[in-house]
């Protein structure tokens, strides 16, 4: 029967998976068919592991980048986007993005023509992986980075365009502004719409997870009709649509004697350059980050880095009806092809699929099984490097080792 083998979702949104369930995958460019066999194994093992045989992935490969181009003559096919929006459900590798020229970005246009709004970066320190800070273990936040607007919009021009210089001339004529003429221009656009959806998302992740806080991360203080206006959105979000379950920072004195009991979340806001520092002295203090698209990027591989790297941060782009699970490292291509990169941000990012699935116990299985790996120190080599001690393994030998504690 057609499309028994598919998710779907109900009336509150939520995913309802069958038992034997078709999965999208995009192998990537560079280093993406290296991690790719490494991921695939451990995601298989985890959810035999898990169920015994009753619950199983049907993969369906989906076309991108550079494999898309040889075979189709196209970066990402029409039928890719089709396939996705279908299945409702993918796990990617990484795909190639010039800077300064070429094509637009393949990642930027999947989430846009998808509308994955929501890009979910969930940060925890694992045990025994190297940190430039002292306490890492105190680092575990999720960071839901709006993917729709700001200036991942594709609204720019080139400099010496005949479309710059228009939008020179009419913001001078019409509104004042001096921009030097020969400049290359973007537009910054934020809605209250967008602001909104990616809040409730972020604030409904907060409950269901038993978080205590969500934090508005802008740039208000400069940019206050686009930054501040998300915070300010934001707030009213959680005011309107989450009375009785959320409290404003600024009112937890006056509501609760300087502590919010159970079950209610602290809505605050932060400067984004502040937060910067204070994700470093203060991690224990943020739990849920809601944030603009490029403060998102910037902060969430900040937070990568306290706890290992790019190469062990997962990453999701959500929507109502759609969400794909990616590595958020890039392509590397000097390692492609030497089996020697980190599949870990694969693996991790094949977890949070499995959660997406509400197959909590598989994606558990997976990060236990890559956390005991890591702990005994045997890692690829951007881990090996910095640890003593360490034994360094392939990539392929990585994911084989997971596989067997799974196994075992």
């Amino acid at each position: 029967m057609a499309g028994e083998h598919r998710i779907r979702y109900d009336e509150s949104g939520r995913v309802v998976c069958p038992d034997r369930v078709e999965v999208g995958f995009i192998e990537g460019d560079g280093v993406g068919p290296d991690i790719w066999a490494a991921t695939r194994p451990v995601i298989e093992a985890a959810v035999e592991a898990a169920y015994g045989g009753r619950r199983a992935i049907i993969w369906v490969e989906l076309l991108a980048g550079e494999k898309a181009r040889a075979l189709r003559g196209d970066d990402l096919p029409d039928e890719t986007f089709d396939r996705l929006r279908t299945l409702g459900v993918g796990l990617k590798g990484p795909l190639t993005t010039p800077v300064g020229g070429g094509f637009r970005s393949l990642n930027v246009t999947l989430r846009q023509r998808l509308d994955l709004y929501a890009c979910v970066r969930p940060v925890k320190h694992i045990p025994g992986v190297p940190s430039p800070v002292k306490r890492p273990e105190l680092v575990d936040m999720v960071v839901f980075r709006e993917n729709t607007e700001d200036v991942y919009a594709g609204l720019e021009w080139p400099a010496g365009s005949p479309e710059a210089d228009r939008l020179i001339d009419l913001i001078g004529r019409e509104f004042g502004g001096l921009i030097a003429p020969g400049s290359g221009v973007g537009v910054k656009p934020m809605s209250r719409p967008a602001t909104e959806r990616l809040v409730r998302m972020a604030m409904k992740y907060a409950l269901e997870d038993g978080r205590r806080s969500l934090t508005l991360v802008h740039k208000g203080n400069i940019m206050k009709h686009t930054e501040g206006a998300f915070a300010r959105w934001g707030y009213d979000l959680c005011a309107r649509e989450f009375a009785d379950a959320s409290v404003p920072e600024a009112e937890v004195q006056a509501r609760y004697g300087g502590e919010a009991p159970d079950g209610v979340v602290v809505v605050k806001d932060r400067i984004a350059d502040a937060m910067f520092q204070q994700v470093l002295l203060r991690p224990a203090e943020y739990e849920v980050i809601a944030t603009p698209n490029l403060n998102g990027d910037y902060l969430s591989d900040a937070l990568a880095a306290q706890v290992g790297g790019l190469g062990l941060a997962p990453g999701a782009n959500i929507g109502d009806k759609c969400a794909l699970f990616e590595a958020t490292h890039g392509t590397a291509p000097k390692y492609a092809g030497l089996d020697k990169i980190n599949p870990g941000s694969l693996i991790l990012s094949g977890a949070l699929l499995l959660d997406h699935l509400g197959w909590a116990e598989a994606a558990a299985a997976v990060r236990t099984a890559l956390a005991q790996i890591v702990s005994a120190k045997t890692v690829t080599y951007d881990l090996a490097r910095q640890l003593d001690g360490a034994r360094e393994v392939l990539c392929s030998e990585f994911g084989r080792l997971i596989v067997e504690r799974l196994r075992s």
